[in-house]
């Protein structure tokens, strides 16, 4: 579980395809890796990754086809920033909003916009997601936790402050670039919550129009 507070921009120096799957080397800057074991979780891009090789600055994990190929990790190439966050710990300050690394699809920017010394960014999401976003809710950009200003359809925009854009990745975006998108895990379980209702509860009390009057879709 993380919170979509990015600790560091890493980049990646290695990739190795074996078979249809991928072996990354990623040298993670100034992420702090002293306290990361064989086995823990690293998000990368938003993307829950198992490090099975360390360094003192760096790890290797194996990305299957299945990540390749419903993520942006299939098209990134040695070089890329990545954004990277350490898995949360109960300890810590969730600064961000829970964040799983279990990407739900892929979105394209289509809009950037400088507002005072911020940002407007427009994103068009996979049809199928538009429904688990609201304005004031939270979302998943590459493993950045923000807030929904505004949905229209499948298109919602969020605003970029100048440290967000600073330390993370989301400065080298352009129209036409592709996203991993992690909708809030309350609206998921809103929804299932729902629809077990309607399946095996008639008299439940969580209701479409109730989810409406209170922002959740």
């Amino acid at each position: 579980m993380f919170t979509g507070i990015i600790e560091s921009v890493g980049k990646i120096t290695h990739i190795e395809k074996i078979g249809g799957d991928a072996r990354f080397t990623i040298d993670t800057q100034k992420l702090e890796m002293s306290d990361v074991k064989l086995g823990d979780s690293i998000a990368c891009n938003g993307v829950c990754l198992t490090a099975i090789e360390l360094t003192a600055q760096s790890y290797v994990a194996d990305v299957s086809s299945e990540t390749l190929k419903v993520t942006t990790l299939g098209s990134l190439g040695i070089g890329a920033d990545v954004n990277l966050e350490k898995a949360l710990r109960l300890q810590d300050r969730l600064g961000g909003h829970l964040v799983s690394g279990h990407v739900d699809g892929v979105g394209e920017v289509v809009s950037i916009q400088q507002e005072a010394r911020s940002w407007r960014y427009q994103i068009k999401a996979p049809d199928e997601l538009a429904k688990y976003i609201a304005g004031k809710g939270s979302i998943c950009i590459n493993g950045i936790s923000l807030t929904v200003n505004g949905v229209e359809s499948s298109v919602f925009d969020v605003n970029i402050v100048p440290h967000t854009k600073q330390e993370t990745t989301i400065h080298s975006l352009h129209v036409g670039s592709a996203v991993n998108l992690e909708v809030d895990l309350l609206a998921r379980y809103l929804e299932r919550m729902l629809q077990s209702g309607q399946e095996t509860s008639p008299k439940s009390t969580v209701t479409e129009a109730l989810l409406a009057d209170n922002g959740f879709i």
